[in-house]
């Protein structure tokens, strides 16, 4: 039945996918990161439901009469066309080419895609926000079922493992919830819905019992920084910090002892096997980067490499697959250098950083002319979620992680929607604001709801101005 269900869903979604792209992209985004064809158990399971989503939606966009960009140009646009390049030529310079690393390639392409067809649909405002809460509330869906599931075993329960696709993995799993955290808190505080608001923030204590119950150690150093930051950014850090300081004692107390082991030993490496093991594979890649500095050892060939920069690994076993002995990199930034090459790894960190320093400019821009804003807070929100997976990514094999490319391009969609904000928008500040207005003006305590509403104002007597409610244009 459940796959019925399901599937019943997604084939009466998909003739609004042809006439509407930005609905097909939702959908997309829906199965990539909901994973709902997971939560079946037949025939729907085995489906590539995403594939058809996006064929349909992509034939819709062809024949679309209105005049539509496939992809906003903009830097970071054109350096992750070009880095699918180079990760293409490291692909064809392999030693090990097959013919299944076509496929490989060509997956990796389609998230490429995925995130260049984003900055193309999403054009306003309403468009940007409702993505944003189909990617929170995807990830807030498995915080809610696995937190609770935490909770009614005491905290005794095995590993938890992700629900499929790039979330199958504990590790990546709990990356992608550090990521989605501080989208739900800032998605959530405007909202002018008492009962949508608070419904929302209580999945976030949930998604964080999920990442404890991952016992992963990279997420908890990503939700640690991700939180530190998220406290600086707020209106009162001292309250901020001082409530930091009593939930961390509060966790301490309420942790299981295994998850309290587990993240004991990232301070003694040289007794844990895995820390060990992540440290080698780190000396391997460094061997393989001296060695193939330009296109690397190939695309999705860190494994098949390893015996030749290890001599300590066994040899991989084409005949079984076996490639006991030898490890990935453990690392995204030297998965990326070390496989495709040294141009590849800066076009790498390049999307990075000129991520984080669009997310700054707009900052900048906004706490000139605004007391608060919308603005501010998906700057925050955008911020914290990029700092989580730039810290988490240091300890996974995720350079071609769906989440992280479609964030530089919902970054770069935010960048442009948020300057035509303030271009429209009729500014405050001191010297501007009218007397009657500054002198509403006070100062927020933490956790106050960033100011949301259609212009970005100063706050009106009595409080702040509460946004609209999930669903409602902005």
């Amino acid at each position: 039945m459940r796959d019925i269900i399901v599937s019943l869903f997604i084939l009466a979604s998909l003739p609004i996918c042809y006439r509407r792209p930005f609905f097909g992209l939702l959908m997309f985004t829906l199965l990539a990161y909901m994973r709902v064809q997971d939560l079946t158990w037949g025939f729907a399971r085995v489906q590539r439901w995403s594939y058809y989503v996006a064929i349909i939606t992509i034939a819709g966009f062809l024949v679309a009469r209105e005049n539509r960009q496939f992809m906003v140009s903009n830097l970071r646009t054109w350096l992750m066309i070009t880095l699918v390049l180079l990760v293409g030529g490291s692909m064809l310079g392999s030693e090990y080419l097959k013919p299944r690393d076509f496929e490989v390639f060509l997956e990796y392409g389609k998230i490429i895609g995925v995130a260049l067809f984003t900055t193309g649909v999403v054009r306003t405002r309403d468009h940007l926000r409702i993505l944003l809460w189909v990617i929170a509330l995807s990830f807030g869906f498995y915080g809610v079922k696995n937190g609770l599931a935490f909770i009614i075993s005491g905290g005794g329960l095995v590993i938890i493992q992700g629900p499929g696709g790039m979330l199958s993995d504990n590790n990546d799993f709990a990356l992608a919830l550090c990521m989605g955290i501080p989208m739900l808190l800032h998605l959530a505080l405007p909202e002018k819905s008492t009962l949508v608001r608070r419904a929302t923030l209580a999945i976030i204590p949930l998604m964080v019992m999920t990442i404890v119950a991952t016992h992963s150690r990279g997420a908890f150093l990503a939700l640690g920084v991700t939180t530190i930051l998220l406290v600086w950014r707020s209106p009162n850090r001292v309250a901020g910090f001082a409530l930091l300081f009593f939930l961390g004692i509060a966790g301490v107390l309420a942790a299981p002892k295994s998850y309290k082991e587990r993240i004991g030993s990232i301070g003694s490496y040289e007794e844990d096997a895995s820390a060990r093991g992540r440290i080698e594979a780190w000396k391997v890649a460094g061997n393989m980067i001296v060695a193939n500095p330009f296109l690397g050892v190939g695309y999705a060939k860190f494994q098949y490499n390893y015996k030749n920069y290890d001599p300590k690994a066994f040899t991989y076993n084409e005949g079984t697959g076996d490639q006991a002995g030898t490890r990935v990199a453990h690392n995204s930034y030297l998965q990326i250098w070390a496989e495709c090459g040294t141009p590849a790894f800066f076009i790498y960190l390049s999307l990075i950083g000129l991520s984080f320093f669009d997310l700054w400019g707009v900052r900048r821009e906004a706490k000139k002319r605004y007391h608060s804003s919308w603005i501010l807070s998906y700057c925050t929100m955008f911020e914290a979620s990029l700092l989580a997976f730039v810290v988490g990514s240091v300890f996974l094999n995720r350079a071609q992680f769906d989440l992280f490319y479609h964030f530089v391009a919902l970054i770069v969609v935010f960048g442009r929607v948020a300057r035509e904000s303030m271009a429209e928008s009729p500014s405050i500040d001191s010297g501007s604001a009218s007397r009657s207005q500054l002198q509403h003006v006070r100062p927020r305590g933490f956790g106050s709801r960033p100011e949301p509403g259609g212009f970005d104002r100063a706050p009106r007597a009595g409080g702040f101005d509460k946004g609209t409610a999930f669903g409602s244009s902005s």
